[in-house]
């Protein structure tokens, strides 16, 4: 059960506000040999931890996704209806779409912070920035299809707000210098950003100064038990610069402490006919994946599934 406050500071109970189910995935992993005509393959199933929140006329679905390979998966379902107003006849809304006939659905965008106390095999914990670099063309480049990850670690809290970039392939890892793999390599865990955006609304509006928190993507922090919302406790009684942009303004070390990331995932919607009179599912989200925290693939002892007959080939 959840236990919540209502609009005047109430209890609520919700029962059973939370499930737990176990799916299918489809494959975990395949492998057919040309040379002998062999083939490997096992199915993949998923833990699923799901709750659905509704606030005012839009419904959110957060779906954890526990993996047998260590991935993590956090994806966000938005549906309900869409905030509408009339229009006059003939009119084209400049900030909306029309959905019926003298209706607008104005565009709009939605916001999520995910507070992530890692604790990758242990506290002592540090981030960097991974970026895909193209090698120059030269003698050791002829053909200039040479490329590389570069790593960049974070000292600071300071150093590491930062937005996703698609153009060098952006990902943030969390690793642990002290605990090591077969390989030596530290182990670790990589946030793998999905579909993601930045606000449209100017830096001097009031939404950006009372939730800042939007204005990156990535914000690490040291653990401290007292931070535990991205815009402070009351971001709607605040002028602006509470929460996130507070907490990092002294700059303080994130390197080899016990830290907290902090990820913002935005959805942009532009309202579709479709969309109306309730939206069907939209989706966004990101991975924490192993990064060497395992020595090799971890899932290849499961077993294959039963043939069955009439079944596809693998």
């Amino acid at each position: 059960d959840a236990v919540m406050n209502d609009g005047r500071g109430g209890v609520v109970t919700i029962p059973n506000a939370v499930c737990l189910h176990e799916e299918d995935y489809g494959i975990l992993w395949k492998h057919s040999d040309w040379r002998t005509g062999q083939t490997e393959v096992r199915r993949s199933r998923r833990l699923v931890v799901s709750s659905i929140s509704t606030v005012g006329n839009y419904e959110y679905g957060f779906f954890w996704y526990f993996y047998q390979d260590g991935t993590i998966q956090l994806e966000v379902k938005l549906t309900g209806i869409v905030n509408t107003a009339a229009v006059p006849a003939g009119e084209t809304p400049k900030y909306g779409t029309l959905v019926a006939p003298q209706l607008n659905a104005h565009i709009h965008q939605h916001f999520f912070n995910f507070r992530l106390d890692m604790s990758v095999d242990g506290e002592d914990n540090s981030v960097c920035e991974v970026n895909t670099v193209s090698e120059p063309i030269g003698p050791d480049n002829p053909h200039g299809n040479a490329f590389f990850a570069e790593a960049t670690l974070f000292k600071t809290e300071l150093e590491a707000q930062r937005v996703i970039d698609p153009m060098s392939g952006r990902y943030w890892m969390v690793s642990n210098p002290s605990v090591t793999n077969a390989l030596g390599q530290p182990v670790s865990y990589k946030l793998m950003p999905g579909d993601n955006i930045l606000p449209f609304a100017h830096p001097s509006a009031s939404i950006i100064k009372r939730a800042g928190f939007m204005t990156k993507h990535l914000w690490v922090t040291p653990y401290d038990p007292d931070e535990i919302t991205a815009t402070g406790p009351y971001p709607n009684q605040h002028p602006g610069g509470a929460g996130l942009p507070e907490y990092t303004s002294a700059g303080r070390n994130i390197e080899n402490t016990d830290l907290v990331m902090w990820y913002t995932l935005g959805y942009h919607h532009v309202p579709r006919p479709e969309d109306w009179p309730v939206s069907p599912v939209a989706y966004c989200g990101f991975m924490l994946k192993p990064v060497g925290f395992f020595d090799t693939n971890p899932v290849l002892d499961v077993p294959p599934s039963a043939h069955h007959n009439g079944a596809c080939h693998a």
